[in-house]
């Protein structure tokens, strides 16, 4: 009874806010979702950490955010992915003829993969976020800032699309933020062991 009310919950909050649609909006959600999109923030918030860090620390924290960036995607297919096999909205028989699709080129609709719980960009991205704030000094609460609204966006890109519930964008959320939490953990062990940093 939970489950099925959870699911209506669900499917109508991605018919919600995928009937938004129009143009540019489209190409908005897509930019957002966009898998290089925020390489340019990435870049400045690396400049950024260099203000405060030697590049052999600035190596180790880079390092500690690839294997959270690994961890939480690998995770959030392998024990998620194809274990629950929850499918999209966009791969479900009785949603999906309802949903609007972003086209990528004439005839060619972006559906994603078959199975959507729980959403790697969102892991991904939340995982990104709980690991490197806490590095920063003077910037800590402006990129947590930023970085929380942009993860908010990415999630909404996401359900926008059609292609994952907000269940699927919250709870790949936490799990990002928890990989990214105990990654951050060791990485400080690491840099307190070698440059006293904490």
């Amino acid at each position: 009874m939970l489950m099925n009310w959870l699911e209506s919950i669900d499917r109508q909050i991605v018919l919600f806010v995928n009937g938004w649609h129009s143009s540019f909006l489209d190409e908005v959600m897509w930019l957002i979702s966009g898998k290089f999109t925020f390489l340019p923030l990435y870049f400045l918030l690396l400049i950024l950490l260099k203000k405060t860090y030697s590049w052999k620390q600035l190596g180790v924290i880079v390092t500690g955010l690839l294997v959270v960036i690994l961890i939480s995607d690998q995770t959030s297919v392998h024990l998620f992915k194809n274990i629950f096999e929850r499918y999209r909205p966009s791969h479900n028989e009785n949603l999906k003829d309802l949903l609007h699709f972003y086209e990528i080129k004439p005839g060619d609709l972006y559906t994603g993969g078959k199975y959507g719980f729980v959403s790697s960009h969102a892991a991904n991205f939340f995982g990104l976020l709980s690991f490197i704030y806490p590095f920063f000094k003077k910037e800590k609460k402006v990129v947590f800032s930023v970085l929380f609204l942009l993860g908010i966006l990415v999630c909404v890109s996401r359900i926008y699309l059609g292609v994952h519930y907000f269940s699927d964008v919250f709870v790949g959320a936490i799990l990002g933020l928890l990989i990214g939490f105990s990654i951050r953990n060791m990485v400080k062990i690491i840099l307190v062991k070698n440059a006293n940093l904490y």
